[in-house]
């Protein structure tokens, strides 16, 4: 990433971040009165909604659903009127772009190792995430979104699942210098960039995904921002999570 395009002599990102801040995050739950768990998230520009069906009887054929636990299904579109780097020719009707599918298959395998599946046999639960709006992020907002959309629904995780991205500016002069949370303009300057995913308390990464080649030396900032962009997240969407709980324990009593 050109380190001039990116930051500038005083440190600041063409947005006015520094390098390790994060865009303004908003989350709601339960935005959708006829799924079972629902939420929506924007991060900067980046807007994103999801839904969750189930756990419910599996559908189609039964032979291809697992009997000691729950198939996931995941689905992921773009709206039409997203913008940004989601702006392609319209899929045909019922099927899905490339994008979106590389996304369902990358947001699957994260759900997968935060799911506590084996509580659902002979089950299905389904995972519907669109974009709405595309300035960079796409796929961490998915997997957010996706994942308070599953604690909305009240589905058992092994905890709380968020991702976050990062990349490397590198000025003329100086060191490089790693970037949290990638804007659309920042990803579209070329370069490296890393897409992470982690759930709380496992201590592991459930997703890492490297644009490009990357020394190992430059690739330990940029994991490091990554991650440190998840951790900046998780403390967001948990005050939201924990507000809705106590939203939803004052309307009991």
């Amino acid at each position: 990433m050109a380190g001039l395009e990116l930051v500038s002599d005083a440190g600041f990102r063409a947005d006015g971040r520094r390098p390790d801040e994060l865009r303004k995050v908003r989350a709601r739950l339960g935005v959708l009165a006829r799924a079972d768990g629902s939420a929506y998230l924007e991060q900067g520009n980046t807007k994103v909604l999801a839904a969750v069906y189930g756990p419910h009887e599996v559908r189609g054929s039964r032979a291809k659903a697992p009997t000691d636990r729950a198939l996931l299904s995941v689905r992921c579109s773009s709206a039409p009127f997203a913008g940004g780097g989601e702006r392609r020719r319209r899929p045909a009707q019922g099927g899905t772009d490339r994008r979106s599918g590389e996304r369902a298959l990358l947001l699957r395998g994260v759900l997968e190792g935060a799911v506590l599946s084996q509580l659902y046999p002979r089950s299905q639960i389904d995972v519907h995430v669109q974009v709405l709006q595309a300035d960079g992020g796409e796929l961490g907002a998915s997997v957010s979104a996706a994942g308070l959309a599953l604690l909305d629904a009240g589905v058992a995780l092994r905890g709380a699942v968020v991702a976050g991205s990062a990349g490397l500016a590198e000025p003329p002069a100086g060191p490089p210098v790693a970037l949290s949370d990638l804007s659309a303009a920042e990803e579209a300057a070329g370069g490296p960039r890393l897409a992470v995913a982690t759930v709380a308390g496992s201590g592991q990464l459930a997703l890492c995904q490297l644009s490009a080649r990357l020394h190992q030396e430059r690739l330990r900032p940029v994991l490091d921002a990554a991650q440190a962009a998840c951790q900046g997240l998780h403390a967001v969407l948990d005050s939201v999570v924990r507000a809705r709980l106590r939203q939803d324990t004052a309307m009991e009593h």
